[in-house]
């Protein structure tokens, strides 16, 4: 048993010496207690609905199920498990990403000791903990338009090197359609070229090599 008013926290990470960090931080902060750490997503899945934490800090990349599968899996049905992203992926199409999954905060792993306390306490209460520099990477690329699932096959196509015939015989489409869908996905991203709209898209991890 927790003593009354302990926020109980979870951290998955998959680097221990983040882990052993994180643990150091929250382990001086009075009310916070630490219940269990893992660097597996399929753990993870495990132990997060065993132990109802208050709290999970969750990375997105994982091996096995990743960050946001998780949180996609587990916020629709254990409403008072708040989640807090902790990553370096700064891309904003991550930062969506989480949030629609159910991710009450989302952090960089460079953020100052006080502010993950703050950010774990105010979730704790029912908030949301978006900071600054965070609310200004999605505000850069509003409003958005985000890719169909197919037009990022095609742009993780062109990643490859791959040409629009090569594409189209990949996919199993005529390249009258790979054309159609380049062009499309060139106008969303704002870029005049595909190798433009390869390093645009890679960094705001909308694909990954």
């Amino acid at each position: 048993m927790h003593p009354q008013g302990t926020v109980t926290v979870v951290i998955v990470d998959d680097h221990p010496v983040v882990r052993d960090g994180l643990q150091a931080i929250l382990s001086t902060e009075p009310g916070l207690r630490v219940v269990a750490e893992t660097g597996e997503g399929a753990e993870a899945m495990e132990i997060i609905p065993k132990l109802r934490p208050n709290v999970v800090l969750m990375d997105l990349m994982l091996p096995g199920v990743s960050g946001i599968e998780i949180i996609r899996r587990l916020a629709q049905h254990y409403a008072d498990i708040n989640f807090i992203v902790l990553t370096s992926a700064a891309g904003d199409e991550e930062i969506y990403r989480a949030l629609e999954a159910g991710a009450r905060g989302y952090l960089f792993k460079d953020m100052a000791r006080k502010e993950l306390i703050q950010a774990v306490r105010a979730v704790n209460k029912g908030h949301r903990y978006i900071p600054t520099q965070v609310g200004s990477r999605i505000a850069q690329y509003l409003p958005r338009s985000p890719l169909s699932p197919r037009e990022i096959d095609v742009l993780q196509c062109i990643a490859g090197g791959m040409r629009n015939k090569e594409i189209a015989e990949q996919l199993g489409l005529s390249e009258f359609t790979i054309n159609s869908h380049v062009k499309r996905l060139l106008e969303k991203l704002n870029v005049s070229d595909r190798t433009l709209a390869v390093t645009t898209a890679l960094k705001r991890g909308i694909i990954h090599l």
